[in-house]
Parts: C-alpha cells; sequence; structure tokens
C-alpha cells in the first residue's frame, strides 16, 4: 500500500515537469502548469493576428510579399537561432517596414510631392517606399515559418490533453487568420480610400508594435526548443551511410539495427522502425569491422536518424500533389476578382460592393466551418472512429481536395452563365446595357473555397508541422507556405501555356478583357488537373502513414 501510495506521489510529481525536450526562458526543464499550452499561444495568436491584418491591409493594394522567402527564415531558425529569436527579430524588421511606410506618407521631405497633384513622386520617396516594402517582405520570411510552429511547440506531445489542444490550435490559428483578413480587407481598406494611407499604415504600425511588445512579455510562459545545427546534415549522412552499405542485406529482426538507449539521448524522441523505404535502413546496420566507430554518423545512423530521413522524404510527394490546391486559392484573388468586376455588384442603389471586397466570402466560409469542424465534427467523429484527430490529417487534406475539384466545376459553371447572359445583352442592348448578372452568383464559389481551405490548407499545415522531424518544424511551416507560392507561380505558368497554345489555333481562352475570353474553359481544365491529382493523392495516402503517438518508441 505504500509503495502504491509512493508510486503515484512520484508519478503525480514527474506530471509537473515537461519533458518534450523543450525549456523554459531560463534554460530549465518548463513547469507544466506555468508554461506554455493556451496561456504562451494567446501571445503568439495575437502577434500573428496584427501582422495579418498588416498584410491582407497593405496587400489589398499592393503585391509586397513572396511566400517562398520563409524558406530561408525557416533554415536558419531551426539550425541557427531558434523560433522565439526569428520571430522577434523578424517582427522588428517588419515593423521598421512599416514605420518607413508611415513615415513616407507624413514627414515632408519623404512624401511623393509638395502639392495634390504630383506628375512624378520624388526620388527620395520611391527610395524610402520601396525600402520599406523590402523590410515587410524581409519580416515576413523569418516571420511567416517560425511563429506558428512555436506556437505549435507550447503544446506537449506525450501528454494527451495537451496534444488534443495542439490540434485545435491549427484550426483556431486559421479562424484568427482569415478575422484578420476581413479586417485588413475592409477596415483598413477602407481607411486607406476614405481617409488616408497615412492614417492607415499609422494605424498598423501602432498595432504591431503593441503586439511585439506583448510577445516579448510573454517570455516567461514560453516554451523553447534549442536549435540543433543545420537539419539537413543528418539526413545527408544517412543517405551516405546507406549507399556505402549498399551491399549488406537488412536483419529480418529490426530490433538488430543501431539506436541509442533513450537514457543517453540528449533531446528529441525515438522513434520505432517502419517498413517503408527499407534501402535507408542499410545505413542502421553495425558492421563488424567498423564496430569501434559508432560515432562516425557517416558511416552508422540511429534508427530514430533514419525513420526521421523517411519522414522527410514522405514528405515530398504531399507537396507536389498539394500544390493544385495552391493553384485553385490563386484563383480567389486573380480570375474571379475579374469576374467580379464585370459584374453587377449593387446591392442597392447607394451601396456597392468593391470587386476585390468578394474575396472576403471565402474567409467567411473558413470562419464558419472551422467551429463547426471544431466544435461538432471532431467530437463525433473522435467517438465513431477512435481517432483523436477525429479523422487523420491526409484524410482531412483529401476532403479539401475535393472540394477543389468542385469550386472549379461550380466556377466554369457560373462563368458559362454569365457569359451567355452577356451575349444575350449585347443583342438586346448594346455593349452598353446595363450588367444584369449579379456579383452575388460568386458566393457559392468563394463559399466552397473557405470551406475547402478549412480542411486542405489547415490540414497541410498540421501534416508540414506534424509529419517533420522536430529539428525541421520551422521547414515544415515553411514548406507550406511555399506550397502557397508556388501555386500562384503556377497557376500564371498555367495562363501563359494555355493561352500561347489556343492563340496558334485563333481561339485563344484569354481575350482582351473578362467578356471576350472563355474563363469557364480553364476552369473546366483546372477541374479536371484537380480530379487527377486527386487520385494520385489518394494513391499515394494509401502507402503513407500519420506519425502519431504509435510511431514512437518507449
Amino acid at each position: 500500500m505504500e509503495k502504491r501510495k509512493r508510486g503515484r506521489i512520484e508519478e503525480c510529481e514527474e506530471e509537473k515537469w515537461v519533458h518534450d525536450a523543450s525549456v523554459d526562458y531560463k534554460g530549465r526543464v518548463p513547469l507544466r502548469d506555468s508554461t506554455g499550452v493556451w496561456k504562451a499561444s494567446l501571445f503568439v495568436l495575437a502577434i500573428e493576428f496584427s501582422e495579418r491584418v498588416s498584410h491582407f491591409g497593405i496587400s489589398s493594394n499592393l503585391i509586397t510579399t513572396t511566400t517562398l522567402m520563409p524558406l530561408i527564415g525557416g533554415f536558419a531558425a531551426d539550425a541557427y537561432t531558434g523560433r522565439f529569436h526569428m520571430v522577434l527579430f523578424s517582427s522588428l524588421i517588419y515593423l521598421m517596414g512599416l514605420s518607413l511606410l508611415t513615415m513616407s506618407q507624413f514627414i515632408p521631405s519623404l512624401k511623393p510631392c509638395n502639392t495634390s497633384i504630383c506628375q512624378r513622386p520624388r526620388k527620395v520617396h520611391e527610395v524610402v517606399f520601396f525600402l520599406a516594402l523590402y523590410c515587410i517582405a524581409l519580416g515576413t520570411g523569418g516571420y511567416k515559418p517560425c511563429l506558428e510552429s512555436f506556437g505549435a511547440d507550447q503544446f506537449d506531445d506525450d501528454h494527451l490533453e495537451e496534444r488534443k489542444k495542439k490540434m485545435s490550435f491549427f484550426n483556431w490559428w486559421n479562424f484568427a487568420l482569415c478575422f484578420a483578413f476581413l479586417l485588413g480587407a475592409t477596415v483598413i481598406v477602407y481607411v486607406q480610400d476614405f481617409v488616408s494611407w497615412g492614417v492607415a499604415c499609422f494605424i498598423l504600425t501602432i498595432f504591431m508594435t503593441l503586439t511585439i511588445i506583448a510577445f516579448y512579455l510573454g517570455k516567461p510562459f514560453y516554451r523553447y526548443r534549442r536549435p540543433e545545427g543545420n537539419p539537413f546534415t543528418p539526413i545527408l549522412q544517412v543517405l551516405i551511410a546507406a549507399i556505402r552499405k549498399r551491399n549488406l542485406s537488412c536483419p529480418s529482426n529490426p530490433a538488430l539495427l543501431y539506436e541509442v538507449p533513450k537514457s543517453e539521448k540528449s533531446q528529441g524522441k525515438l522513434l520505432s522502425h517502419t517498413s517503408k523505404l527499407r534501402f535507408l535502413d542499410k545505413a542502421a546496420i553495425v558492421e563488424e569491422k567498423y564496430v569501434e566507430q559508432k560515432d562516425n554518423p557517416w558511416r552508422l545512423a540511429t534508427v530514430t536518424r533514419v525513420e526521421e530521413t523517411k519522414l522527410v522524404l514522405n514528405v515530398v510527394p504531399i507537396w507536389l500533389t498539394s500544390l493544385t490546391a495552391g493553384v485553385c486559392v490563386a484563383q480567389g484573388s486573380t480570375l474571379f476578382v475579374k469576374q467580379a468586376a464585370v459584374m453587377n455588384l449593387k446591392l442597392s442603389h447607394s451601396f456597392k460592393i468593391p470587386a476585390a471586397s468578394m474575396g472576403s466570402i471565402a474567409a467567411i466560409g473558413t470562419l464558419i466551418s472551422v467551429p463547426i469542424y471544431e466544435k461538432i465534427v471532431v467530437p463525433i467523429l473522435r467517438k465513431v472512429t477512435g481517432n483523436e484527430r477525429g479523422m487523420s490529417i491526409l484524410k482531412r487534406i483529401s476532403i479539401g481536395l475535393t472540394l477543389s475539384v468542385i469550386v472549379m466545376v461550380v466556377a466554369a459553371l457560373t462563368e458559362a452563365k454569365r457569359l451567355r447572359m452577356v451575349g444575350n445583352e449585347v443583342l438586346l442592348a448594346g455593349e452598353t446595357g446595363e450588367r444584369t448578372m449579379s456579383a452575388l452568383w460568386l458566393i457559392p464559389q468563394y463559399m466552397i473555397l473557405g470551406i475547402g481551405d478549412a480542411f486542405s490548407l489547415v490540414g497541410l499545415q498540421e501534416y508540414f508541422y506534424d509529419q517533420v522531424p522536430d529539428s525541421m518544424r520551422s521547414l515544415g511551416m515553411a514548406l507550406y507556405s511555399s506550397v502557397i507560392g508556388v501555386g500562384h507561380f503556377l497557376s500564371s505558368f498555367l495562363i501563359i501555356i494555355v493561352d500561347h497554345v489556343m492563340e496558334k489555333n485563333g481561339k485563344s481562352w484569354f481575350g482582351k478583357d473578362v467578356n471576350s475570353s472563355r474563363l469557364d474553359r480553364f476552369y473546366w481544365m483546372l477541374a479536371v488537373i484537380n480530379a487527377l491529382d486527386l487520385c494520385l493523392f489518394l494513391g499515394k495516402k494509401v502507402h503513407l502513414q500519420d506519425r502519431t503517438k504509435e510511431n514512437y518508441g518507449n
């Protein structure tokens, strides 16, 4: 009895501390009650909300950032600086950019002109203005991949309740992001258009300053991950070791492969052996003639290192098959807006919707679907499937990809109907006839796009955080960002290729304006591409598995 009581006391004492290789701000093992989870991640959500309001408020009128820059920032954070310091440094650069934008609107010597009518802005204004935009782009490069992964780091994977909260974190992260989009694309854009650019920039600068201060003040509540050096080096070591031992046969019993005991592993977790990519297992075979060289990672890798390499290689096909989702997202801010611009945007005689504001409907779709999924769907699925996520990450992504096919079909049907109505209007009233097809017809495709994002994009965020080694999580989030960036590039590339091919036949799908184009055919093409990609994704999904608690060794 006494022994059992002592065991419970020791278990409770152990529960007080977080043993997931994270540390507190003084470098000690974190105390569970006073660090991490929502009390820490709320600071992270606040600064992300501020940055997204600034981003969407500015990018509604200017394309200022690239989604490929985070690959550099994510690598630097994982390898050298750590996520907290990268976020702090990048947010200060971002703030510098906002401050320069504000100064370029208020300081007389930095204004575009002295008079209200300006033929050409001053050179000094152009220099300051573009320097500000470059600062914002550079700040985003370090900020974007690190902040979300730092927020997810506040939850302990080995603790059941905290692990469930981390799954919710990705949902609420995107809920906050979409709310920031609505605020930036409406309130901030309204201030820019009807008050002044300077006042809008000033509001964003003050908002960003306050959230950076709050983020820094939350320092005692955070859990930190120490940078472990170049994350690509261990992968290269596994590949080299496997190639060196390519002529050896893998043992039938995986227990014969080399692994460091958990008691000797300073940080991170042990991964259990999987049967995929068996060639890489050769890197963990202990050679008798090199038994004294166990400390040479270029000749002998642990099972955990081998499995981490497998995880990274498994991410590649998921990244490739996710690019079509990025192409669909690109339509929401490009061709869908062009459609809206030639439709009837009036809600009443005195109120007209800006064409660019139609994109906010997609954000509303996400804002509606995330709470429903989080509060209703997930609890039901947990009871039905026994999966603590409700459904696996890959299933969630596949639902999003399915909705990408549907949104393209709906967009094609809507555009075909619009073109028929335009033809009738020209016949009946001439080219100057009033547009009769309401832009409200675009609501279904925008709503489906937003709901699809709640599945595909949120699922991809969780996948690229969860399915890469702990030492590469910022880089994993950068890979997610690159899906959106490369998707936009692919969208533009497809338009160029299709236009070039169809122009040779004298029937280009992209005319001098939307009414003389055949966007419906382009949408049908995207629907077919997305359907084929979905089939490829589902086929690949069978050969992949989520890295859950069961994948870890004891």
